[in-house]
């Protein structure tokens, strides 16, 4: 963060005059604090996702969120629901506190197709994030922010081409969620080999082990498994050294334990999406779009993913990770 303040302070400062290289030194100094850089209104955004509880991705989704708050002078609100009726109650919740804006996830879009209209007709704008970015203008959102799923996906058939890999199963944790069916979808699209979808019970992780063991025991020709959430990638490789299968565990997402076990081997490579950027830019587009009217990609989805980690980068990322921002 303080390479990053420095970087843009000597770009301002170079630009600018010395009234405004003044002001901008102390919109960085504050911002560096955890305090508001800006002297707008204290406007209250609210962030509804599809999370399950304990999902350390949308930790650092909200480390992100939280830290662009701070220096937007934003009151943030949090909630979520992995069903996406009660998801959309929860939006719901949200437009009756009458909030100035509203981030949201897709995942389930039959569920939050009607309340974002809602938000939308109560003038309340709304930035989608993570999921759903083929249905976020068709529902009246500003803009999108995550990636695409799709193209996420044929970057994991591609890195298993490389690899030499020929035949592998998808771990599908969410049923219902487009995302994940998306992400399935782009590796088989891209994979010279064969993709076996594999669906499990997400809030049941002992009963995800024992699915995924049962899969690699009752077929050894599977030399990859890919999880799609950081926290389900640990567990494949429990299940595939207890079914002494040599099969390489491959994932989305980033967390601390995928660094320490991309660095010592355990898994072969993850997809970063950079949740903690998706958190920080959707809270700040809009704090631009309620202070300025501005809006990045005229529209179109802004893409924060995908990016290939191996164990090359993992140490670096590690760091990152540990203090929740990767």
């Amino acid at each position: 963060m303080s390479a990053v303040l420095a970087a843009v302070l000597g770009a301002t400062l170079a630009g600018c005059s010395a009234t405004g290289g003044k002001r901008a030194e102390e919109r960085a100094a504050k911002a560096a604090q955890g305090r508001a850089a800006v002297d707008t209104p204290r406007w209250t955004f609210a962030m509804v996702t599809h999370s399950g509880d304990g999902d350390t991705f949308w930790d650092i989704v909200q480390s992100g969120a939280k830290q662009a708050a701070a220096k937007d002078n934003i009151k943030f609100l949090y909630a979520h629901d992995v069903e996406g009726n009660k998801q959309a109650q929860s939006v719901q919740a949200m437009i009756d506190q009458k909030v100035d804006g509203l981030i949201v996830t897709l995942a389930k879009p039959d569920a939050m197709k009607d309340v974002v209209a809602k938000a939308k007709k109560a003038g309340i704008p709304v930035i989608t994030v993570n999921s759903g970015s083929d249905k976020s203008k068709e529902f009246g959102a500003l803009t999108h922010i995550g990636q695409d799923e799709v193209i996420a996906g044929e970057a994991v058939g591609e890195q298993l081409n490389e690899r030499g890999k020929k035949k592998a199963v998808c771990v599908l944790h969410e049923q219902g969620n487009v995302g994940h069916e998306q992400r399935c979808d782009g590796v088989k699209k891209s994979f010279k080999g064969e993709v076996q979808n594999l669906y499990v019970e997400g809030t049941n992780m002992p009963g995800v082990q024992s699915s995924i063991e049962a899969k690699l025991q009752s077929d050894k020709d599977i030399d990859a498994v890919v999880t799609l959430g950081a926290p389900f990638a640990p567990t494949a490789v429990k299940a595939a050294e207890q079914a002494g299968s040599k099969a390489e565990v491959d994932t989305f997402d980033l967390n601390a334990k995928v660094a320490e076990a991309l660095q010592s081997g355990k898994l072969g490579f993850a997809v970063d999406q950079d949740p903690y950027l998706q958190g920080y830019e959707a809270v700040d587009l809009l704090w631009l779009y309620r202070y300025n009217r501005d809006m990045l990609g005229g529209g179109r989805p802004v893409l924060t993913g995908p990016q290939i980690v191996t164990k090359d980068d993992a140490k670096t990322l590690a760091e990152y990770a540990k203090r929740g921002t990767r």
